[in-house]
């Protein structure tokens, strides 16, 4: 009984558990943002939202870098850390620029916390043994 309370039935390993969080953070950002924002380029760059002033076709260029190229870096483990820092860079602006903070309601930035969680540990941690650019 202790052995099921403890959970000692699955396998333990932090390597697993980074595998598991790339993966699942990598294909939830590209499928949801990164594949909308690089085939909907063109239509999107003149209406998306510019909170640094750099004009709106370089912040969504920004934005398809983190959600669709670096995302998609994320999946495979190749250069974990650089793209977790580019992905915590943009999710980290979009909810504090442009969600103001909010977590519940209409125009909420839940997703971007959570985002901005997970590429926050994958920039500390890295991408694991399971990586691409992982030790040995």
């Amino acid at each position: 009984m202790n052995s099921f309370v403890r959970l000692g039935f699955l396998p333990r390993g932090y390597d697993l558990a980074l595998l598991v969080l790339r993966l699942w953070t990598g294909a939830g950002l590209f499928l949801r943002h990164g594949l909308n924002k690089a085939a909907g380029f063109s239509r999107m760059a003149s209406h998306f939202p510019d909170p640094i002033h750099i004009g709106s076709r370089r912040t969504l260029a920004f934005a398809v870098l983190s959600d669709a190229v670096c995302s998609l870096l994320l999946i495979l483990g190749l250069g974990t850390r650089w793209a977790a820092l580019v992905i915590a860079i943009n999710t980290g602006a979009a909810f504090v620029l442009v969600h103001k903070f909010q977590l519940m309601g209409d125009g909420s930035g839940e997703f971007a916390w959570v985002y901005f969680g997970a590429a926050l540990t994958l920039f500390i941690a890295g991408g694991g043994r399971f990586s691409v650019d992982g030790p040995g």
